[in-house]
């Protein structure tokens, strides 16, 4: 049932009101249980809607830098998937080495985690310490959770040392109908997008744009060739349209004839289907001849070998990967979805004089360029399907099997898809037709 507050809310009520209204006790989250870590010890299919419950929980009290949002939508992210299967090591793990900060942090360290790395919402409430945000302000969230205090955060933001994963590392995460943010987290929801079509980008396009564009990243300029493993996925959909801007040329692999049709209505003209390179072997990929069958293919299309791989599979790719870089060429990673170890033939890197860059997240200046490309429509959501809060388990699932496309939306407060959007003509100027292209 929703309380007073979310109702205002969901009617848009104005700022005032807002801050006349009292917060819930409780509210609906999606949750894993400590008291369930074991349940898949005995499984070989650690099926995550067996761990991701809705349930109600009791509403956090808010520190100083941190703003209470009403969330209207979320998304789904590979984090909330390793945490519903306590993989590689159950998240409240984080939970209570936060809690041994003590402070504000030991709230934290709950039997139960308030997973969602990704959010849109308004803020219903404000820390005492928070100046540049107040209550009614349409927000999405980052999720680089950062310590102020630290004096590496203020050289880069993720590598401070308290540098945390919201909704992953932290408590009280996205998938929530509430959620506590840090006052640092906080951008400006982009006026032509639905509050789904804002909540599916900030984690994923961030971490393309450091991996890609940063400074600290692979510093890709004009003509670069980048070959992009799961170019449809979350963070290869948006790997391809930053080639694009950016003036590359994307090679995206998928691993289905109708993958590759989407990639190609985004513009990503060179596209390669695994299922069509493996032919029946799934192991192709891990062996020597499998990356020599690949470079042909790369060369092929484009002419040349990749100046970037976009490398976030892991395991079953990353041997490959550093084959296929050209000499002189860059592997960029952000994880490991098939397995952290890798093997790969290090005479490939050094005799090549390659390089291995590992990324992780964005911090806020990154986020907020990015931010920025999706008011001005130079970006588009890469949402292709949207589940109910109490579905959360369904969607979860189907990016566990790897069964979607681009990025699964969860409505939490929002009633229904397509609310939100503040400036219809900044839409009409985007084109429907390009933010609904991986709905289609």
């Amino acid at each position: 049932m929703h309380s007073s507050m979310s109702e205002a809310v969901v009617s848009g009520v104005d700022a005032e009101k807002l801050c006349s209204l009292p917060v819930p006790d409780y509210f609906p989250a999606a949750v894993v249980r400590q008291a369930d870590q074991n349940i898949f010890a005995d499984m070989s299919d650690k099926d995550v809607r067996k761990s991701l419950l809705v349930e109600q929980v009791p509403m956090p009290e808010l520190a100083p830098d941190e703003a209470l949002i009403a969330v209207m939508a979320s998304a789904i992210n590979y984090n909330t998937v390793w945490t519903a299967m306590f993989e590689p090591i159950p998240t409240f793990q984080f939970l209570k080495q936060m809690g041994r900060s003590g402070g504000w942090e030991a709230r934290h360290d709950l039997p139960y985690h308030i997973v969602g790395s990704d959010a849109s919402g308004v803020i219903v409430r404000t820390g005492s310490s928070v100046r540049k945000w107040k209550v009614g302000d349409h927000v999405v969230v980052s999720p680089a959770y950062v310590d102020e205090q630290d004096p590496d955060t203020h050289r880069d933001g993720m590598l401070g040392e308290g540098q945390k994963a919201w909704g992953f590392e932290t408590n009280f995460g996205g998938l929530a109908h509430y959620a506590v943010v840090r006052a640092s987290q906080l951008m400006p929801k982009p006026a032509a997008l639905s509050w789904e079509e804002s909540a599916v980008n900030p984690l994923c396009a961030s971490t393309a744009y450091r991996m890609l564009v940063s400074e600290r990243g692979a510093r890709m300029k004009q003509g670069d060739v980048v070959l992009i493993w799961g170019a449809t996925g979350g963070l290869g959909a948006y790997a391809v349209q930053l080639t694009l801007n950016g003036g590359g040329i994307p090679v995206g692999v998928v691993n289905s004839a109708a993958k590759a049709e989407v990639l190609r209505s985004i513009g990503c003209e060179a596209v390669i289907n695994r299922e069509e390179i493996e032919d029946g072997d799934p192991t192709l990929l891990e062996r020597p001849d499998g990356w020599k069958k690949m470079g042909k293919v790369i060369r092929s299309l484009v002419g040349e070998d990749p100046h970037i791989v976009f490398e976030h599979v892991g395991r079953k790719t990353f041997a490959a990967s550093v084959f296929l870089a050209r000499r002189g060429g860059t592997v960029i990673t952000c994880g490991s979805s098939t397995g952290y170890e890798h093997i790969y033939d290090n005479r490939y890197l050094w005799m090549r004089l390659k390089r291995i860059i590992g990324s992780h997240g964005a911090n806020l200046h990154e986020q907020c360029e990015v931010n920025r490309l999706f008011a001005l429509g130079q970006l588009v959501p890469a949402l292709s399907k949207t589940y109910s809060l109490d579905e959360v388990g369904a969607a979860a699932r189907s990016v566990q099997t790897n069964q979607h496309i681009g990025k699964v939306g969860v409505l939490c407060l929002a009633p229904r898809p397509g609310l939100g959007v503040t400036d219809p003509l900044a839409r009409e100027r985007i084109g429907e037709h390009r933010l609904t292209a991986f709905r289609r």
